[in-house]
């Protein structure tokens, strides 16, 4: 009896697995983090350039597409994946990149960014929730204080912008939305990746988003407007943001796990407000600084050796 097979075949749609490695974080870890935190930093910005002249669906397709097709360039994303996995590449695709790169340019025009930067900070809360269900087992006491540290580090950092901030229930609700659909993601990515590496995974992914997004890309043609500068932007975000940064992530959880990898997503607005202050002579208030040192000393905390 082929008992491999059998246990192929049973594997469930969602699962997740530990991180490969589960030491403190190394050169290679804090370098994954870095690139994702900085590409996906700057993104918020060029995403508000690219609604400036399209509608959220031609954004959300439009640089999935641009991923999808620097990804294929790519030598080593053109290597097989089991037809067994198929259905979970997609169904990865569907909630790491179609959905929530559509759900958050339709939250943003009910919900500032800073908000919705504030939301998406919640990420490894989640992560670590979906990663404890699937794997029965709760993480250990320091990831979850890193992780509650981190995030109380990040509504500090954007506490300021939200005093005047617009938000509508149905704006914050589909930024949360949104994010539970990036926690289910990187959770299945773990095992995907570790399997089959980020790229062959990924191209296959945006493919399987680019199905879903299609529809919404024809409903917000009408809305829109050719513009050389949101084209540029687009371009941007799918080369770097789409492309790039997944790699850099996919990797990053596959190494270390959901839970702790998912902890990129804290310094994303670290740089969106570092970005603000190069680019827009915005000022910074002596909480987001102090913030900034609390997801620091967050990330320290869950980078550190996983109890095993």
């Amino acid at each position: 009896m082929d008992t491999r097979g059998e246990r192929v075949s049973r594997r469930p749609l969602i699962e997740t697995a530990h991180g490969t490695h589960r030491e403190a974080f190394g050169l290679l870890e804090w370098g994954l983090l870095a690139s994702v935190a900085l590409i996906w930093g700057a993104s918020f910005l060029f995403i508000d350039i690219g609604l400036e002249h399209f509608g959220p669906g031609v954004v959300a397709f439009g640089r999935v597409a641009a991923g999808a097709v620097t990804l294929w360039l790519i030598p080593g994303s053109h290597r097989p994946v089991e037809r067994i996995d198929l259905p979970r590449v997609a169904l990865l695709g569907f909630l790491w990149m179609g959905a929530p790169l559509l759900l958050f340019p339709i939250a943003q025009q009910w919900i500032d960014s800073s908000l919705a930067g504030m939301v998406n900070g919640a990420l490894p809360i989640f992560a670590a929730v979906v990663a404890a269900i699937l794997l029965r087992r709760m993480p250990t006491g320091r990831i979850v204080a890193g992780i509650g540290v981190g995030f109380v580090g990040v509504v500090c950092v954007l506490w300021p912008a939200t005093h005047d901030a617009d938000a509508t229930a149905l704006g914050a609700s589909l930024a949360v939305l949104a994010v539970m659909c990036y926690a289910v993601a990187v959770n299945i990515a773990v095992p995907l990746q570790q399997r089959y590496g980020a790229l062959p995974v990924l191209i296959r992914a945006q493919a399987a988003a680019l199905i879903l997004l299609f529809p919404a890309a024809l409903v917000s043609l009408p809305d829109s407007e050719f513009s050389w500068t949101s084209t540029a932007a687009v371009l941007i975000l799918g080369v770097f943001g789409t492309a790039l940064a997944f790699v850099a992530m996919a990797t990053l959880v596959g190494r270390a796990g959901a839970t702790r990898g998912s902890i990129a997503t804290y310094f994303i607005p670290v740089v969106a407000i570092v970005l603000g202050v190069i680019f827009r002579d915005e000022t910074v208030a002596a909480i987001s600084l102090f913030g900034t040192g609390l997801i620091l000393a967050g990330a320290y905390i869950t980078s550190r050796r996983e109890t095993r």
